[in-house]
């Protein structure tokens, strides 16, 4: 490869991007502008949950009850329900996600040490809140249980019984469990996947297109030389979007870089290179721009989002789909990523997502080479 014939096809495309800057500052904006409506918008906290109480008994046992919920971050107390019709209004227009309704025998119960059934309606519309919601009922339910049964024990002549376990937990990388620390990281590779191969995606396309394409053939330039040089300028381009990520998760959303700063940029240029090379794979066999970045769409941000493991555990779905998120590059780049910011470890726990990345890179780089080559001739 002749590195003058390189750095001439690098400055050509770089002097395009220059005179272009609505196309630049679309290229820097919209991973920021992405990056802020994912980080702020999705969440899979479940926070806050309104929740009213249908208290037929009225003691001080129900009210117990109740502070138990009122005295959780998780619940928002919204009064009270007088019958099943007032229950059922409540759920339908969405003023309560939860409904707890106390028989009237709820503390004669506790009193004579029976089990007292509570009734917990909770809107099932959305399973997945459902599902957390639940959860959240279920823990506060078993500490009331567990503060009733040391009353009761107290009470009770004897020494009072120690636990026979001593449950202490401890989470590690993420102690606050914010869903935010896991889905930035995440976006990060799905964002930065989809600018790649949209910003390459166009540049042999626009070549045939204008025509100039044929006045490229004429020179001495190999495709080597073409597919390089057309991919520098918008590896930079894609790096500097990396830098913007990376400084707006730790510095807007305090999510803990823990890991290697080199090892990321590391790691988010071979990815960059790949998927610049897929772009480009792309561009030289539609020769269309608008097919073209229709097809960088589809086959980057789909299959990041959907099958890199960011959003869905990769272990729930069928075996024949997560076979296939073995060939998804953005699987292995959102888990370096989220190793390398929430659990910081190095190249010896992440050499083998690093090494599926060099390959695809080259591969994808030569099958841009190889097919622009057919192309040319």
């Amino acid at each position: 490869m002749n590195l003058r014939r390189f750095w001439a096809v690098a400055r050509k495309e770089s002097l395009h991007v220059r005179r272009d800057p609505s196309s630049l500052g679309l290229a820097l904006g919209i991973p920021m502008l992405m990056l802020l409506m994912f980080g702020y918008a999705l969440t899979l906290d479940v926070d806050h949950v309104p929740f009213v109480v249908w208290d037929q008994s009225g003691t001080s046992q129900s009210r117990a009850l109740l502070a138990h919920f009122t005295a959780s971050r998780y619940f928002d107390f919204r009064g009270t329900v007088e019958n099943y019709g007032a229950l059922e209004h409540v759920i339908d227009d969405r003023d309560a996600s939860l409904v707890l309704v106390i028989p009237p025998e709820f503390a004669r119960r506790l009193d004579a040490r029976r089990p007292a059934p509570v009734q917990a309606v909770v809107d099932g519309s959305d399973s997945n809140t459902a599902s957390i919601i639940l959860g959240y009922t279920l823990g506060i339910i078993s500490g009331f249980n567990q503060d009733i049964t040391l009353a009761q024990v107290r009470r009770a002549p004897g020494a009072i019984p120690s636990p026979a376990l001593d449950l202490r937990p401890r989470i590690w990388f993420n102690p606050d469990l914010e869903s935010r620390n896991f889905i930035v990281p995440g976006i990060m590779a799905v964002i930065m996947g989809l600018i790649a191969a949209l910003l390459t995606s166009l540049t042999i396309a626009r070549e045939w297109e204008r025509g100039t394409m044929e006045q490229l053939i004429s020179t001495p330039v190999k495709p080597a030389e073409l597919i390089l040089g057309k991919l520098l300028p918008y590896l930079g381009i894609g790096m500097l979007d990396m830098v913007i990520a990376v400084l707006m998760a730790v510095f807007l959303f305090h999510v803990p870089l823990r890991g290697s700063v080199l090892l990321l940029f590391s790691v988010g240029g071979i990815f960059m290179v790949g998927t610049l090379a897929q772009g480009i794979l792309i561009s030289t066999l539609a020769r269309q721009q608008l097919l073209a970045s229709q097809v960088a769409m589809i086959s980057t941000f789909l299959p990041a989002f959907l099958l890199s493991g960011f959003a869905f555990a990769i272990g729930n779905m069928p075996v024949a789909v997560q076979a296939i998120t073995y060939i998804v590059p953005a699987r292995y780049f959102v888990a370096l990523v989220k190793g390398i910011f929430l659990r910081g470890v190095g190249i010896a726990t992440l050499w083998p997502d690093i090494l599926f990345l060099v390959i695809f890179a080259l591969v994808v780089a030569g099958a841009s080479i190889v097919f622009t080559a057919k192309k040319l001739r």
